[in-house]
């Protein structure tokens, strides 16, 4: 068998080596457009910043060491121009000249491309820069090293766009934000990326929401936005997003779909016979709505390579979807998530319930431990878990990993208290996030609990609902006041219900949550009309600063 992959990085060769060891006889060609078929495309901001020194360790296996071990006939600089699926040939671009490669089966992984809008004067531009690649990284490197730039604007607040700017102003680089949406990082929701907000500023990157760039002037020099408000960049770097890479799978006539991404089956097989497709550019399944989207991400894309291979050597793989999961670091905030998140649901038209929960990333005693906010999305009504974010210092990737695990295993959020996790004083805690954002959910399935989030309290409180705080005198003293709040300390509570009109509905805060909770069912079960404030006084200051009251 002749199988020819055309793509190599992730998804080929995650492929290619899996159909190595499990056909030693069949002939195995990977067609790479670029210089380099198996390198770290996630580590490229990290070679910026200089966390990673040498940039040999970008390169995870050069054409001689696949063939070596793997028998591999791997040709970088070498472009699939045209498929020709009747006659089963790829037509290929190459440095000695032009071919024609015959085929079995074709595998295509080309992977996505850094999508860059039109705009006036980017073709003159000479500092604007795009990274998907080691010969991006190059360029931006030689770039640095020439011309030393002291100021930088990046377009795009997406998870390269922030881990690009912190790699910038680790280098001693001014750093200015672009973001259309409102707020950065649009894969989360407004209140979680405030916290990341509130870090960008506080090192020193100033944030332009809500605006794009519409011009570039002077070869790239200035950056006009779309308010007329201009800019200066010594480099700019375009990260507003990718588009799959479809070019050749469109000369076969294979079917693509939303955004432009390939059509493919359970068995990962195109439109056409036997030519099959993964990674960055095919249409996926959202596991948990059953619809078409598309997630460009490593661990995706080396699962489906593995399992193309499979298909095609007779195995019995099923492409199932994903769901989504990932992580980004932004100076000493970690921002992770998995699933989907409330624009997603709203869109879907699914009906949701929302709680946030704070604990540590371990034992609160033990030196160093740091908090976690948890945000956990689900179906009140059956349990069923959407989606989850979370923001922390540490810990936070174990806690998104255990709720990407649960949802995969279709678990519920009846199911997280039981979930047995290891604990000691330096990595946990014997009540881990995990499990009370489990518990806090399960208490509003059974009704136990009623919450308002964050965005609901100022039209709540219009509507006449009295807001209750019972935090101590000191906390307030320290980190203020939740503006027209009634203030009773919760161990205050029980003895000074005579202080709350009963006919009167109340919202309870604290810091956290937890004894606002504790005072929502003491007022409850005195006859009281009671709401937990979600996340309480530690979420809503964040992303109400202007609210809250010193």
């Amino acid at each position: 068998m002749k199988i020819v992959i055309i793509g190599g990085v992730a998804g080929g060769m995650s492929a290619a080596t899996r159909l190595r060891r499990l056909n030693e006889t069949a002939e195995i060609i990977v067609l790479e457009k670029g210089p380099y078929v198996s390198f770290a495309n996630c580590g490229l901001p990290y070679y910026i910043a200089g966390e990673i020194e040498e940039r040999s360790d970008l390169l995870v296996q050069t054409p001689e060491q696949l063939h070596a071990r793997f028998g591999l006939d791997v040709r970088p600089n070498s472009e699939a121009m045209f498929i020709d699926s009747d006659k089963k040939e790829v037509e290929v671009k190459s440095e000695e000249g032009t071919y024609t490669l015959s085929y079995d089966k074709l595998i295509l992984s080309p992977g996505s491309k850094a999508f860059v809008p039109p705009a006036e004067g980017l073709a003159e531009a000479e500092n604007v820069f795009t990274l998907r690649s080691v010969p991006d990284v190059d360029k931006i490197m030689n770039h640095v090293e020439k011309l030393n730039p002291k100021k930088a604007v990046v377009i795009g607040a997406g998870f390269i766009g922030l881990e690009m700017a912190e790699s910038l102003v680790n280098r001693g680089i001014h750093v200015t934000i672009i973001e259309k949406a409102p707020h950065v990082l649009p894969p989360f929701d407004e209140e979680m990326a405030a916290y990341l907000t509130k870090e960008l500023e506080r090192n020193g990157v100033k944030l332009h929401t809500n605006l794009a760039a519409s011009a570039f002037k002077e070869k790239g020099r200035i950056v006009v936005l779309e308010n007329g408000e201009e800019l200066e960049s010594d480099l700019t770097l375009m990260s507003v997003g990718v588009i799959p890479e479809t070019t050749v799978a469109k000369t076969a006539n294979i079917q693509t779909g939303i955004r432009g991404g390939i059509v493919v089956d359970s068995n990962y097989e195109t439109s056409v016979k036997d030519i099959y497709a993964v990674g960055d550019a095919i249409i996926v399944k959202q596991q948990i709505t059953g619809e078409e989207t598309m997630i460009a991400l490593a661990s995706p894309a080396n699962r489906q390579g593995r399992q193309v291979a499979d298909v095609i050597s007779g195995l019995n793989r099923k492409n199932k979807g994903s769901i989504g999961t990932a992580i980004v670091r932004v100076f000493a905030v970690v921002a992770a998530s998995t699933g989907l998140n409330e624009r997603q649901l709203k869109q879907s038209g699914l009906e949701y319930d929302v709680v946030h929960v704070q604990g540590k990333n371990h034992a609160g005693y033990y030196p160093n431990a740091s908090t976690i906010l948890l945000k956990l999305l689900f179906n009140a009504a059956t349990g069923k878990i959407y989606g989850a974010q979370s923001i922390g210092e540490d810990g936070v990737d174990k806690r998104i990993d255990i709720i990407a695990t649960a949802i995969k295993g279709e678990l519920t959020v009846e199911d997280l208290p039981e979930l047995e996790f290891t604990y000691a004083p330096p990595f946990g805690s014997a009540k881990d996030p995990v499990n009370m954002a489990g518990y806090a959910a399960t208490n509003m399935m059974e009704g136990l609990s009623e919450s308002v989030q964050w965005h609901e309290l100022e039209r709540m409180q219009e509507e006449g609902w009295l807001l209750l705080d019972v935090r101590t005198e000191s906390e307030l003293a320290t980190d203020g006041k939740l503006k027209d709040a009634l203030n009773i300390p919760l161990d205050d509570l029980r003895e000074r219900l005579d202080e709350l009109p009963k006919e009167q509905p109340i919202i309870v805060s604290c810091q956290s949550g937890l004894r606002s909770y504790i005072a929502e069912r003491i007022l409850k079960q005195n006859g009281f009309t009671a709401k937990n404030l979600d996340g309480a006084f530690a979420l809503y200051s964040v992303v109400n600063s202007e609210k809250v009251a010193n």
